[in-house]
């Protein structure tokens, strides 16, 4: 089945000082399943992994309730505190709801790069382990040396980069992005998504611009171990649906060595139902 391993539902009104601004237009609005589904269907998307935007309990329990009523998301990636001090409890209550597949910490916005790499996290990541949660990072370049740090120490939970890293495309900079990301994806337990790339190119949004990014991380973690995302809505800000959708074959189609045709199963749906024990359809 063919799987959007990263999309966001979210209600300005839970959002009260939190982004997105009113400056950005095309996002600052409520998004709910009723304007993701003619997306999915006119792509021939069948499943979606709806993930956490609001560092928040009660917006965990809300994407919850909107996965339960909606059969075509078939996971959701909430948050917790890691540093709580019943952080473990916490986890273990939220694990019992079978459509919680993984928890994602908002380190990108957190002042301190190796926030992830404080000992206080590792309650969080072994409860996550024994409840076989994904870890999903949501981190920027400079936070990848702390990630592997917090990787090595966790080899049994399984981790995914968002958005791989978001690297400085706009910029045409691929180090030391190219160098960090490559440590971490030889630890077998991290994966990466395909997502979010086009945000971060700047004026440049095509194949061209894309392709020494995408190209890395075909070559680092191969086709077992990378996820095609929509980061849908905020890729309004850069492209329509499936303009990302198009340009992501594009560009899959360039890579070296040339994917088999089990490998874009893989890509796009067979690696994030295995990666986030989605039901089949």
């Amino acid at each position: 089945m063919k799987v959007d391993a990263h999309q966001h539902f979210w209600r300005l009104a839970d959002r009260q000082g939190q982004w997105p601004p009113d400056s950005l237009p095309a996002i600052h609005r409520d998004f709910g399943p009723q304007d993701l589904a003619p997306h999915l269907q006119a792509t021939g998307i069948d499943a979606t992994v709806l993930v956490q935007s609001l560092p928040s309990l009660a917006d965990t329990h809300w994407m919850l309730s909107l996965a339960e009523a909606m059969p075509w998301v078939r996971g959701v990636v909430g948050w917790v505190d890691f540093k709580a001090a019943d952080v473990a409890e916490q986890i273990g209550m939220l694990a019992l709801h079978p459509l919680l597949k993984g928890l994602r910490p908002m380190l990108q916005d957190l002042p301190d790069d190796d926030w992830i790499a404080d000992p206080a996290c590792d309650p969080a990541a072994e409860a996550m382990q024994r409840h076989g949660l994904v870890f999903d990072a949501l981190v920027l370049p400079r936070q990848l040396p702390a990630l592997r740090r917090f990787a090595q120490r966790h080899p049994g939970l399984s981790i995914v980069i968002d958005h791989a890293a978001k690297p400085f495309i706009a910029r045409r900079e691929i180090e030391p992005w190219r160098t960090d990301i490559a440590a971490l994806a030889a630890l077998p337990q991290v994966h990466c998504k395909l997502s979010g790339l086009l945000t971060e190119a700047g004026e440049q949004r095509d194949a061209a611009a894309l392709r020494p990014y995408a190209q890395a991380l075909w070559e680092l973690f191969g086709p077992q171990r990378l996820l095609w995302g929509s980061d849908w809505p905020v890729l309004r800000l850069a492209a329509d649906y499936a303009d990302w959708w198009q340009l992501s074959h594009l560009l899959v189609s360039q890579f070296k060595p040339a994917p088999h045709p089990d490998d874009l199963r893989a890509l796009f749906g067979e690696n994030a139902v295995r990666l986030y024990r989605l039901e089949p359809c």
